[in-house]
């Protein structure tokens, strides 16, 4: 076998001695680069957060999103091997961990919170109750725990009876990015409803770097949820969900205008979805007057702005294909026919 040897580059561990003399001569400098971005800090606070002694942390956030996922899939994560004699022992352990982390963060969140507010001139909070009100939250979730279980083996149970390739319910809950999205927003969603800023938004974009699954942790979700595939879904802050709903991959759930930027904040801007519903691949769904009622069917690619009534389906027209066999040398073209393509 003969191999092709390519010259050897000029990187900067083997330029010549003049060369690195000629590029120090018209490089800045580390103390002026670090003059120029000092002003720009200074020059819009937007992009940065000086001297601030609380902000929540994407870091310990991932940290609690592991702790939670241990707690509630116990045996399927965790580093060893959980049996009934020790699993008393290994939960007691993981609460502890978790309550001081959440609590943590939620302090952190609601300080934060409670420092932008006196700069804008608000004094209706203090330091004192946003740290009692961390306190009350992190009781409170922790007592969730329980229901979050019961939801999420709900949507397991979802992910098993309406897929045909998955092997058993714990395949689910091992290789299924749609049901850790699902996980992760139950969790953020919780977080959410107690008021908690910041940090349930964290939660939610940690599982769309995952995922690929965008959901709003204000969006609310009934049990028996099942999204197949998953890639691309997007669920808007104020959709509302019912049960043993199913969605694939690329649909969206979004607002019809967000023209009017932040006058639209806390309006109802994104779509119910009622029981019992399919939605398949690629459709958009749209506003917040949009209704698709119980029991339909939105097939794939449809763009929808209005409400569907329960018990129907909702398809494109579809499309009529071309069909060309390829020309071979010497020979006349072939002749092309047309077929309806039928879903």
């Amino acid at each position: 076998m003969r191999y092709h040897v390519q010259p050897m580059q000029n990187t900067p561990d083997n330029l010549p001695a003049s060369a690195h003399a000629a590029a120090s001569a018209t490089s800045p400098s580390i103390d002026s680069l670090v003059s120029a971005l000092l002003a720009s800090y200074r020059s819009d606070s937007r992009m940065s957060h000086l001297d601030a002694s609380f902000l929540p942390s994407r870091s310990r956030t991932i940290v609690i999103i592991e702790l939670l996922r241990k707690l509630i899939f116990p045996g399927y994560f965790d580093d060893h091997r959980v049996c009934s004699e020790t699993v008393t022992y290994h939960t007691g352990e993981l609460l502890a961990k978790a309550r001081e982390a959440i609590h943590h963060e939620v302090r952190q969140a609601l300080r934060y919170e409670h420092n932008r507010a006196l700069a804008s001139g608000d004094t209706t909070t203090t330091a004192d109750s946003a740290d009692a009100a961390a306190q009350n939250v992190t009781h409170e979730f922790l007592a969730r725990l329980p229901e979050l279980r019961r939801l999420l083996m709900t949507d397991i149970q979802a992910g098993f009876d309406g897929d045909p390739a998955a092997a058993s319910t714990d395949e689910i809950v091992f290789c299924y990015p749609g049901l850790d999205a699902i996980f992760i927003h139950r969790v953020a969603h919780e977080l959410y409803r107690m008021n908690v800023p910041l940090l349930p938004r964290i939660m939610s974009e940690v599982a769309h770097n995952e995922t690929g699954i965008d959901i709003h942790p204000g969006a609310i979700i009934d049990e028996s949820f099942f999204i197949d595939h998953g890639t691309g879904v997007v669920i808007g802050e104020t959709t509302n969900i019912g049960k043993r709903v199913k969605v694939y991959q690329g649909v969206t759930l979004g607002a019809l205008s967000t023209k009017g930027g932040q006058d639209w904040r806390g309006r109802k801007r994104h779509p119910t979805i009622e029981d019992d519903v399919t939605i398949y691949g690629g459709a958009i769904i749209l506003g917040g007057e949009t209704v698709v009622g119980q029991g339909s069917t939105i097939g794939g690619s449809v763009f929808l702005t209005a409400s569907v009534p329960p018990g129907h389906t909702v398809s494109v027209k579809p499309p009529e294909l071309k069909m060309s066999a390829r020309r071979q040398k010497g020979q006349p073209a072939p002749q092309d026919f047309s077929q309806d393509f039928q879903i």
